[in-house]
């Protein structure tokens, strides 16, 4: 009876699913919300076929099991392979090398190492082993050397820079925190690091993470950030954000140059805003004597808008009395063909559908006057606005 008592607890316990999931197999990097995911991945295989009867599960498998086993293990293998890091050969040696000094030989690594080691990043995987290893260097300065300022602003911004060039976009915005593990210093340069690659990929989202984390890090608005800012609102065609961001802009105290109140009054000429554009003016010419080609021919543009032809004119004329390089010269026979030919149906699309007419018939009228005001022998082909064509959204 005894034996036979035994024989059936152990039946039972083969029979009983045998979990051996560790919170351990999750990647320490890996969200919390996949470890379930996980564990539910690991019960599915415990489950994928019954064991042959008295034999221990998965010490024997039988060749339809073992290529189950197999394909789990690769598709488990390949999800972790997004989260494991593959850093490039360079990176590798260096990040062991600068380990090994810290925790083995309890010395800093020579500075050299660390530059090249960010000089070596190419991918994200590389910039992952970066902050662990600024995050071990900190942690040696401040318990061992007792060093407790952080890096100095030239490397953390070669670290941002470093994170942009290869997309490593959330590891650059913590080089933007205030008060972070990595011993990095934020400043407006590594920002602008940030906001670079976000002009260059038309990345709104980056653009209003970085301006967010400016704000809550304390860190000053400059004169080369509004310049990007103002690029990627005009780029990715927001009106709503050049608002947004030129006010804060100007309740700082930034002094703009030049280059942003061209794409300033630019955006406003082109989406027919005439108060905003009378507004930004009266900022440009305080700090400003003579305008731009750009900024000129913006204001052209809002007296047209305005139905003032002559004054439009006078403004181009005031733009060719300067003294002008023959690469200005140049620029403002684009400027002028883009406003006869261009200009108009941008702005009329843009208009209240019952204002387009009324607005198509004004500039077919007022252009022509302007153009002869100014005196200019220009050859310009005007498409008649108040055609259908010229009128449609």
């Amino acid at each position: 009876m005894q034996v036979l008592s035994n024989t059936r607890r152990l039946s039972r316990v083969l029979k009983s699913p045998i979990f051996i999931f560790s919170e351990r197999l999750v990647a320490p990097d890996a969200p919390l919300a996949e470890a379930p995911r996980a564990r539910l991945q690991w019960r599915k295989l415990t489950t994928l076929s019954p064991q042959p009867s008295g034999v221990t599960r998965g010490c024997c498998l039988s060749p339809t099991e073992q290529h189950s086993m197999m394909t789990f293990r690769a598709a488990f293998s390949s999800e972790a392979s997004t989260v494991e890091a593959i850093p490039t050969e360079a990176v590798k040696e260096l990040y062991d090398k600068m380990l090994e000094s810290v925790n083995v030989k309890r010395s800093m690594p020579p500075n050299a190492w660390l530059w090249s080691l960010i000089e070596n990043c190419k991918n994200q995987d590389d910039i992952k082993l970066l902050f662990d290893i600024l995050q071990n260097l900190r942690r040696f300065r401040l318990s061992n050397l007792r060093i407790h300022s952080n890096f100095n602003c030239n490397l953390c911004q070669e670290v941002t820079k470093a994170c942009a060039r290869v997309g490593a976009l959330n590891f650059g915005k913590k080089g933007l925190w205030k008060h972070n593990v990595y011993g990095l210093t934020p400043s407006i340069g590594s920002a602008h690091h940030l906001l670079t690659y976000a002009k260059e990929h038309n990345d709104v989202k980056l653009m209003m993470d970085v301006m967010t984390l400016l704000k809550e890090n304390d860190l000053p608005l400059q004169s080369g950030t509004a310049d990007i800012v103002f690029s990627i609102c005009y780029n990715t065609d927001n009106w709503k954000l050049m608002s947004k961001y030129s006010k804060r802009f100007v309740e700082a105290g930034v002094k703009l140059r030049r280059s942003a109140f061209d794409v300033w009054m630019e955006f406003a000429a082109k989406i027919g805003d005439v108060e905003s554009l009378w507004e930004i003016e009266k900022l440009r010419s305080e700090s400003q004597k003579q305008h731009t080609v750009v900024s000129g021919f913006s204001c052209a543009k809002g007296l047209l808008l305005e139905h003032k032809p002559e004054e439009a004119a006078a403004v181009i004329q005031i733009l060719l009395n300067q003294n002008l390089t023959d690469v200005k010269k140049s620029k403002i026979a684009v400027e002028l063909q883009k406003l006869v030919s261009e200009w108009p149906l941008e702005v009329i699309r843009r208009q209240k559908e019952e204002d387009r007419k009324a607005l198509a018939v004004s500039l077919n009228s007022d252009i022509p006057v302007m153009l002869s005001k100014t005196g200019l022998e220009v050859s310009v082909n005007m498409e008649d606005l108040t055609s259908k064509e010229g009128i449609l959204c």
